[in-house]
């Protein structure tokens, strides 16, 4: 009988071992880690679309900026750029990246929804009607939040003395959801 000692009991056990095939079920070729799946896509528009709505405005101009590198600056990117920037309090950096937007794609109703909805932070409520209206019409009236704007917008034009409810309305921004349709941001 041969008596073996633990240590070389193991030690021959992990010699016997790599000498072996890896089972029944390796492959031929001795890799058996999973490959690389490469790098997930990542919409960096809908990430900022949900930071918005989160209330993460920084955040979520970061995100569009990251989407802008990839996409370039097209209307979406300038309109939800100019957007981050309004809610961050950035007046004349959202005015020139949502005019730029609304004077690329004169029919892209959300970005001159929201150059209205900033030049009503700016106090010019005649301009602001007429923006809204715009918007309203090259939407063909389809939405709510872009309606109810209009409304307040030429309430505060055609009001002789300022109504203490009307003072601190808040406007919606709106965006492009899957196809045409716009729905707040």
């Amino acid at each position: 009988m041969i008596r073996i000692r633990n240590g070389t009991a193991v030690a021959l056990i992990l010699a016997l071992a790599a000498c072996s095939s890896g089972g029944p079920l390796a492959s031929g070729d001795g890799v058996f880690a999973p490959g690389v799946s490469g790098k997930a896509e990542v919409d960096n528009l809908v990430v900022g679309h949900r930071l918005m709505a989160a209330g993460e405005y920084e955040l979520a101009l970061d995100a569009y900026t990251r989407a802008a590198a990839v996409e370039g600056l097209n209307v979406d990117t300038l309109s939800a750029l100019g957007s981050a920037n309004l809610r961050l309090g950035r007046l004349g950096q959202a005015e020139d990246l949502l005019r730029r937007a609304a004077q690329d794609a004169p029919e892209f109703a959300p970005a001159w929804n929201n150059l209205g909805v900033l030049l009503m932070e700016k106090g010019e409520f005649a301009e602001a009607a007429e923006v809204f209206r715009r918007a309203y019409a090259t939407d063909n009236g389809n939405s709510d939040a872009i309606r109810e704007n209009l409304r307040l917008a030429l309430a505060k034009r055609d009001a002789d003395i300022y109504a203490p409810d009307q003072e601190n309305q808040e406007y919606e921004l709106v965006r492009r959801a899957d196809g045409d349709t716009i729905e707040p941001l």
